[in-house]
């Protein structure tokens, strides 16, 4: 056991990590119930044990130095473990007052969440939920910051980079579990010419689009699927809101991939009608992220289970069927 181990105080790391976390003395003083000259004398005595500046003062915060940066993950993981081990592991829904964050986009979550509102109103009235905009397809960085409990969606590159961690052997930060399924179709205005029939893939690429894009990049997974066939559209309106894109071809002859779910959840029906799209696209994997710090304890566990639930109560649809229950999907590039 080193010299700075023996000497080490454990509420020195909490104030670090508070701090790390909020980038900010007063508002880490706030967090923590302690006075700022408190958590400046904590870091003071951190900074003396490990030998090293730790944090610098930075406009009205603090930045951290390359060994802190380091120091933070390590730090965190051991203190969550430390509290699960020492927390009872009973949670009891009822009588919780948790406050739980969620990343996902706004399709998923107009689909998701009235049905997580029932089940909070009658299992845990005194639990609150906050949704955060999910903007990447790697939410990894979110999560690691701890300022979601979950992310929701659509992360192809996160689960192939897990699973070629996992069989190296190497250490993974992150668990997941699959939502369900799902699948894009190509929606129009109701009356728009190519709504009479059949959309085919000469009519689909001569027309005019409008792209979902988290990034603002006016490519897509569906231009993708387009190269490969030596083909291309003409993208002329690029978004970051399925509903914005709902209520832009509602009222323009655009044409926009979205997911199917979303049909069901616009208010919209009476405006639009949806089209198989004439070329074939990946399914669509929705799965729910977390960290692992965050894997074993016992109100994390009834929040995925919630989430589970609610999405069951989605009724998962036969893909591609025309009139099928709405899908849960995630937004990506379309």
């Amino acid at each position: 056991m080193s010299d700075a181990f023996r000497r080490l105080d454990l509420n020195l790391l909490r104030v670090f990590d508070a701090v790390m976390a909020e980038r900010n003395l007063t508002r880490a003083a706030h967090k923590l119930a302690l006075t700022q000259p408190a958590v400046s004398n904590a870091l003071r005595r951190l900074r003396e044990t490990l030998g090293d500046e730790l944090l610098r003062r930075s406009g009205t915060g603090v930045e951290p130095t390359p060994r802190a940066q380091a120091l933070w993950p390590v730090v965190q993981t051991a203190l969550a473990q430390l509290e699960g081990a020492l927390a009872p592991e009973r949670f009891e829904p009822a009588l919780a007052d948790n406050s739980f964050v969620l990343a996902m986009a706004d399709a998923t979550a107009a689909s998701l969440l009235p049905h997580m509102v029932r089940i909070l109103a009658t299992e845990a009235p005194s639990v609150s939920v906050r949704v955060l905009p999910l903007a990447t397809r790697d939410p990894r960085r979110l999560l690691d910051d701890e300022a979601a409990d979950l992310a929701i969606g659509y992360f192809p590159a996160v689960l192939a980079d897990l699973t070629a961690r996992n069989q190296t052997g190497d250490a993974v930060d992150y668990a997941h579990q699959r939502v369900y399924d799902g699948e894009y179709v190509c929606l129009m205005r109701k009356d728009h010419p190519l709504a009479a029939g059949p959309l085919t893939l000469d009519q689909y690429c001569a027309a005019r689009h409008l792209l979902v894009s988290f990034s603002g990049r006016p490519y897509g997974f569906t231009d993708e699927a387009l190269a490969a066939l030596g083909r291309e559209r003409r993208i002329v309106l690029t978004v970051n809101q399925f509903f914005t894109a709902g209520r832009v071809v509602a009222n323009s002859d655009l044409l926009t991939v979205l997911p199917l779910h979303f049909f069901g959840v616009t208010g919209l029906q009476g405006t639009l009608v949806w089209r198989a799209l004439p070329l074939q696209l990946p399914t669509v994997h929705v799965d729910a992220l977390w960290h692992v710090r965050r894997a074993s304890g016992a109100a994390q566990r009834w929040l995925r289970d919630v989430v589970a639930r609610a999405a069951a109560a989605e009724h998962l649809p036969q893909q591609g069927a025309a009139g099928s229950q709405p899908l849960l999907v995630q937004p990506r590039n379309s």
